[in-house]
């Protein structure tokens, strides 16, 4: 299967080498700019393109852009952590539609930062691969777990064959955020009452990479805060190889 793949991060790294374990033709990949880029190297090393078939995030509204892709002639797109929108223009160019790996259990947590939300709201955390809408999230559901590479390997070769199934998402359940709404729970009011379990969520859901955190304010300061959890048995281990000290 001819495939235009488009992500970021580690998962989007892993699922592309998975793709080309399948035996599928990789024609194409879109990668963000060097600005918001995890995993870039891992990525295009993967796809191993020439760099006229690599193409940034940004530039997928440009007339250009979109003549590239379309001489191409992807038959299906798969995106992985791809953090854009992508507009019907862009998706017209793709006749078996565009499959994405979303890392929540649709439809709850669409949008941004799932694994933040279902830890702070407790609703149910996994994985879906779906079709894109024009709506964000909220395309035809083709498989859903816990797991996400998993979940990739055991649904994509339904997918290829044409037999992966179409389940409608319902529009009034399940949840959405954007990516500025983690802003109304990162800081810490220190006048405020928390029950121990809400705030230990809150600073677990927020303790991410490279996103600084938590925080309250000190003197007109902010005071960034990360959770560390361990097990006993971890802080035992931990403290033998010196990585965690008790005063």
């Amino acid at each position: 299967m001819r495939v235009l793949f488009l992500g970021n991060n580690w998962m989007a790294w892993k699922i592309l080498e998975r793709l080309r374990d399948h035996g599928d033709e990789v024609v194409g990949l879109v990668i963000h700019p060097p600005s918001r880029r995890s995993y870039g190297e891992q990525l295009v090393a993967a796809a191993a393109l020439d760099a006229s078939r690599i193409f940034e995030a940004e530039g997928l509204e440009e007339r250009s852009v979109l003549r590239s892709i379309r001489e191409l002639d992807p038959e299906i797109g798969l995106s992985v952590l791809f953090g854009y929108i992508l507009r019907p223009e862009f998706l017209k160019l793709l006749p078996a539609g565009c499959v994405n790996v979303h890392p929540a259990f649709l439809p709850f947590n669409r949008g941004a930062y799932p694994n933040v939300w279902s830890i702070v709201e407790g609703t149910p955390a996994g994985v879906t691969l779906h079709y894109l809408a024009e709506s964000i999230d909220t395309g035809d559901i083709i498989a859903q777990q816990p797991v996400p590479v998993e979940l990739f390997d055991e649904t994509w070769a339904r997918l290829r064959a044409g037999q992966a199934p179409r389940i409608p998402q319902n529009p009034a359940a399940g949840c959405s955020h954007r990516a500025r709404d983690v802003g109304h729970i990162d800081e810490i009011e220190l006048d405020r009452a928390y029950r121990a379990r809400e705030l230990i969520d809150l600073l677990r859901a927020r303790t991410f990479p490279p996103h600084p955190g938590a925080y309250f304010r000190h003197d007109g300061r902010k005071v960034y805060l990360r959770l560390q959890l361990l097990w006993e048995d971890q802080l035992a281990e931990s403290e033998s190889d010196g990585s965690v000290h008790r005063d």
